[in-house]
Order: C-alpha cells, then sequence, then structure tokens
C-alpha cells in the first residue's frame, strides 16, 4: 500500500516537469537511470543483482517519462521485466495462505456428530 501510494506521488512529481519541458526532462530521467543501476550493483557487488522494491520503484516511475523508442537502450531490464514484477507484486497483495491455520475444512463440532449418529440410527432408511 505504501509502495504504490509513493509511485503514485512520485510519477506525479515527475510528470510536472515533463509537461513543461518534455526534452529536457526525458534527457535527465536518461541520465538517472545509470545512476539507480550503479547503486544497486555497487550494494550487491559479490552477489548476483537483486532488485528490491525500492529498487523497482524509480525505474517504473522513470519509464513514463523517456520515450519509447529509447527504453531499451536506457533501461537495465526489459517492459517484460517489469510486467513480472508487477504481478509479483499482485501475486503477494492477494495471497492469503499465511492467514490459514490448517488447509481443509475445519473440523465439525462433537455435540452435531452426535446428533447426526443417533438420527441414523433412529431412523434407519
Amino acid at each position: 500500500m505504501i509502495a504504490s501510494l509513493l509511485y503514485n506521488v512520485t510519477r506525479r512529481l515527475l510528470s510536472v516537469p515533463r509537461v513543461l519541458l518534455r526534452h529536457e526532462t526525458s534527457k535527465d530521467a536518461e541520465l538517472l537511470v545509470p545512476r539507480l543501476e550503479n547503486a544497486v550493483l555497487r550494494r550487491q557487488l559479490h552477489s548476483p543483482v537483486r532488485y528490491q522494491p525500492a529498487d523497482r520503484l524509480w525505474p517504473a516511475a522513470l519509464s513514463s517519462l523517456i520515450p519509447r523508442r529509447r527504453l531499451a537502450q536506457v533501461f537495465p531490464v526489459t517492459p517484460g521485466t517489469l510486467l513480472a514484477w508487477h504481478r509479483k507484486l499482485v501475486t503477494r497483495k492477494w495471497d492469503y495462505s499465511k492467514r490459514r491455520t490448517t488447509s481443509g475444512r475445519p473440523p465439525t463440532r462433537a455435540e452435531l456428530k452426535k446428533l447426526v449418529q443417533r438420527l441414523a440410527r433412529e431412523n434407519s432408511r
């Protein structure tokens, strides 16, 4: 919830200069993307690159400022990767497995079992 709110606020703030200075903004956004990528790479120097949710927020917000034809040249990730990140976010949000304590049907109360057994004995048909 907080990440999506931050993302929306960031996109709104970045869209204001886009309207005023379309060419300059896209150029600045193209310069910010490698800086963000370098920050992620420095943090994970001796391990495989793994983007954290905060690392995913900025490229997604900056992608709207860069012309589509330049996206493949600027971003370290493809649009398919951005969509995969979104799918994972949605599946984590709507995953209720931690709320379930046991799987299957809940146990029947003892008094209800006794009632059913008594009715079965009394009415054999």
